[in-house]
Order: structure tokens, then C-alpha cells, then sequence
């Protein structure tokens, strides 16, 4: 299924990172004019491989920080003159057990998936509520439901996450903006294999994949569909 997102302005969070790239690249290459967010300095364009020349690139964005937030959605919008779509990517990722760890790891796992989640949809929302049919898809995890040894910390982030997703698509279910979450397994990203050399990578998602069912969410044709999270897993248990 050929979406054709020509004229739609879609803010992306974690924006530099792999799967904030390989997003940014399928959304403008289908029309969308893209914004990338995100808590470092903006990268050269040429650094950005497959993303339009003249994407918007946001750097030093730290959003925990809810004036930090306010003021990337606030760009975009006086960039673009609107905000069709926000794409919550950012996140972090900790192993750590519970028997040898610290709860400042719980604390710092909530702030960088769901307060970044929280603050950049508080942002976005007077924007989104601007157009007939705005829409906000957030990066959660499988271990939202089912955590595995070392993943406390994470998966009660994630968790907390796909909780923010059903109770924002609540509180927007009548007033035209749709918000979904993904849930993916391992992504096949440069620095996965570096840490799993050993791994089968063609058992995981590829970020494109996980790009396309976003572009899947941000279509006419997923209108219907709100509250939801989403399992993108490839062939991973």
C-alpha cells in the first residue's frame, strides 16, 4: 500500500538516531516535509543519508524539559505553519538487573521514554488539534507486557508509555487527532550488531519496516484505529 504524504509536516523525535533517520527518509520521500528533533547538535544534511536537503534539523532539544519541548513544536510550527504529525522515538535503553542496580536507573528510564513522550505531546497537541486529522505515534517495546531479566527499568518505561498512549487516544477520541503506539523487537541498527555479534540479524526489524507501518498510522486509511500498540517484532520471540 503507496501512501502520499505531500504537504504534511511531521515533527520526529530522537530524529538523529537510526530509526529517526530511516523514518524521516520513507516520510519524505512520499511527499512529508520532516523536522528532526533531537537532544544533541544538529548533524549536516549529508549526514542524514536519504533525508530531504531541507528537513527541518532541531538540535539541543533535551525534552525532559517541558519549555525545551514547547519551543522544538513551536518551530516546526512557524517552520512548516502547521504540525500534521509527532513521532515520539526518543527513548534510552538500560540493562541492569534489579539485585545489583539503583533506583536513579528507574528514575532516569521514565525520563527519557516517558516524560520525552509526555512533554513532546503536550507540545504538539494545540497544533495538532489545528488540523482535521492530526496524529501522534509513539515508540514503546514488547517488554511493555512481558519483561525479561535486566529489563525492569525499561520495560516499566515502555510500559508507561503504551499506559500515556491509551489515555491520550482516550482524552482525543472525539476531537480528530489519533494516537497509537509500536512495540518493536530488536532493531537491526549498527550499534544492535556491535552488541550482538553473534545474533541472527535477519530475525530482527529493519528500521524501514518499522517506518512503514508509522507511515501505515499516519494514513487516511488508519483513521479508525486509535489506543492501540502495535507489535512489529520480525521473527523475535
Amino acid at each position: 500500500m503507496e501512501h502520499d504524504f505531500k504537504g504534511k509536516a511531521v515533527a520526529i523525535t530522537g530524529g538523529f538516531g537510526h530509526l529517526g533517520v530511516a523514518t524521516a527518509a520513507w516520510l519524505g520521500e512520499r511527499g512529508a516535509r520532516v523536522a528532526l528533533i533531537g537532544r544533541g547538535a544538529a548533524p549536516a544534511a549529508q549526514a542524514l543519508p536519504g533525508v530531504p536537503a531541507d528537513a527541518l534539523r532541531i538540535g539541543g532539544t533535551d525534552l525532559v524539559d517541558p519549555q525545551a519541548a514547547a519551543q522544538a513544536l513551536d518551530t516546526v510550527q512557524r517552520e512548516f505553519g502547521r504540525v500534521d504529525a509527532l513521532l515520539n522515538i526518543a527513548g534510552a535503553f538500560v540493562w541492569q538487573t534489579i539485585a545489583d542496580g539503583d533506583a536513579a536507573t528507574w528514575d532516569r528510564m521514565y525520563e527519557l521514554n516517558v516524560k520525552t513522550a509526555l512533554n513532546a505531546s503536550k507540545a504538539a497537541l494545540p497544533h495538532l488539534l489545528a488540523n482535521p486529522a492530526g496524529r501522534i505515534v509513539n515508540i514503546g517495546a514488547g517488554a511493555a507486557f512481558k519483561a525479561g531479566t535486566g529489563m525492569g527499568a525499561y520495560a516499566a518505561a515502555k510500559a508507561g508509555v503504551a499506559r500515556l498512549t491509551e489515555a491520550l487516544a482516550a482524552e482525543l477520541l472525539d476531537r480528530g487527532v489519533t494516537v497509537n503506539a509500536i512495540l518493536p523487537s530488536i532493531i537491526d541498527t549498527p550499534p544492535n550488531r556491535a552488541d550482538m555479534p553473534d545474533a541472527d540479524f535477519t530475525r530482527w526489524v529493519r528500521p524501514e519496516q518499522i517506518a512503514a507501518t508509522i507511515g501505515f498510522l499516519l494514513s487516511a486509511d488508519a483513521q479508525a484505529i486509535t489506543g492501540a500498540s502495535i507489535p512489529v517484532t520480525g521473527r523475535v520471540a
